[in-house]
């Protein structure tokens, strides 16, 4: 039987490093050189001592600058390294594997700005076997790739390699903050905490920047958003320009925006046809019996705009109470709404939890007995629930609309179907993890893998 034909490489030929997100790239062949070498700029180090990782961007087309690829991986070493002009250089040695003609195997590769180099790749003897043969005088005796494979990069495969993310939060030692960095770093990730009250700006053309505590914020891979009620606007603000730097944010602040507002996510919810309690909102009517009225008479719910957690919460259940109410609410020069109230859901409501489109979580919040508000932080309790489909394409559509990546929709049970009460992008982990017994966090993370790109910028409209 004869034996297989030697495996050949031409002085140059196409490799994959797919694990770095790179699935076409020109490499030099140099039995010269002994080591490896990958292009990389803007190389940043990050993660603990003992897991040490390093993030870089990468443009594997000399021919289009603005082809541009971030990569990280794991520091497996720091090398000094000769260069072809005999200069020395200290360089992040990452292993991965390269893919080339059917054939998959390790490699290891120094990081350096190769910018002026024809190729952005070198392929040293140390990462070719012994059996291969080289003809200097041959090229791309392996299959051909194409720089346009980069335009069909897959939207929804998840990343294999470690990211960079910061936690946009005031409360790092909450429930939700501490299970989203127990997530993150089981998956391989590091997440840093940034309190977002104490990061400031600098706004210009030429490259956008997040500074804190006097120092300028790395780039990061993907931000998420934890941003409290009380500093909504400047919140919003800090995460755009986290987009400006080219994070990914899993909630935009758009999408944050429109939840926050009740009366816009109302607004645009009744134009996508999703049911809802009957709700009229107000600033200062004179027409206080007539405002009533729009809400279906009493009993009513009245709320501030700026409610949240049950606070500013209110029950009328009679007419002369509601219109006190409405005239009480008037006085304190605040948009407020005025809604249905539904009898029949008996002081419950479920909360869906949407993650990237589908539904992963819910759970049933009870009031205790006298109250109307079933929120878990004015005592009431939480259990699974099992939702109808109708009750999943409802909480799934809300979503949607509101563009949340990740949602807590609060549904009320009704004679007449499912209806919306309201939308949440910050919603919390601990009483739907301990009601459901399911690892959110973790749903969490694993959606932030598929919709991470290798891409280097995330940009969203302002």
């Amino acid at each position: 039987m004869p034996s297989a034909a030697p495996f050949q490489l031409g002085w140059e030929e196409w490799i994959a490093l797919g694990e770095l997100g790179l699935p076409a790239i020109k490499a030099k062949i140099d039995t010269g050189a002994k080591t490896s070498a990958l292009h990389a700029s803007v190389i940043e180090p990050f993660g603990p001592a003992h897991a040490p990782q390093v993030r870089f961007l990468i443009q594997p087309d000399p021919g289009d600058p603005s082809l541009e690829i971030t990569c990280s991986a794991p520091v497996v070493d720091r090398r000094e390294v000769a260069s072809s002009n005999g200069e020395r250089e200290l360089r992040y040695v990452i292993e991965t594997h390269a893919g080339m003609g059917g054939l998959t195997w390790p490699i290891q590769l120094t990081l350096s700005n190769r910018e002026t180099m024809t190729y952005r790749m070198l392929l040293g003897r140390a990462a070719i076997q012994p059996s291969w043969i080289i003809d200097p005088n041959a090229s791309f005796l392996q299959p051909a790739l194409s720089y346009q494979t980069y335009q069909g990069l897959p939207r929804r495969k998840p990343v294999k390699r470690p990211l960079r993310i910061a936690l946009l939060t005031r409360e790092p030692k909450n429930y939700s903050s501490r299970r989203l960095i127990e997530a993150a770093e089981s998956r391989g990730h590091v997440i840093e905490v940034i309190d977002t009250a104490r990061c400031y700006m600098r706004i210009g053309a030429v490259d956008a920047e997040v500074h804190y505590d006097g120092e300028a914020l790395p780039r990061y891979d993907a931000v998420i958003p934890r941003i409290g009620a009380t500093i909504t606007d400047y919140g919003m603000a800090v995460l755009r320009q986290f987009s400006n730097t080219g994070a990914f944010c899993l909630n935009t602040a758009g999408a944050i925006g429109r939840s926050r507002d009740k009366l816009l996510a109302h607004q645009m919810l009744a134009r996508a046809k999703i049911a809802m309690p009957i709700t009229a909102f107000a600033h200062s009517p004179k027409d206080t019996a007539g405002l009533v009225a729009l809400a279906g008479g009493a009993p009513i719910v009245l709320k501030l705009l700026s409610s949240t957690q049950g606070k500013g919460v209110l029950l009328a259940e009679t007419r002369k109470s509601a219109e006190r109410l409405v005239d009480a609410f008037r006085g304190l020069d605040a948009n407020f709404l005025v809604q249905e109230f539904v009898e029949e859901a008996g002081g419950a409501d479920i909360r869906a939890f949407v993650v990237g489109g589908k539904v992963v979580g819910a759970m049933r919040r009870q009031a205790e007995k006298g109250e109307f508000r079933s929120n878990l932080h004015r005592g009431g309790t939480a259990s699974e629930a099992r939702l109808t489909p109708q009750e999943r394409d409802v909480a799934r559509e809300a979503a949607k609309v509101l563009r949340l990546e990740v949602a807590g929709v609060d549904l009320l049970q009704t004679r007449d179907g499912p209806k919306v009460l309201e939308v949440n992008s910050s919603p919390g982990l601990k009483g739907i993890e301990k009601a459901t017994g399911k690892d959110l966090a973790a749903r969490i993370i694993e959606h932030l893998e598929t919709v991470v790109r290798p891409l280097s910028r995330h940009r969203e409209p302002l």
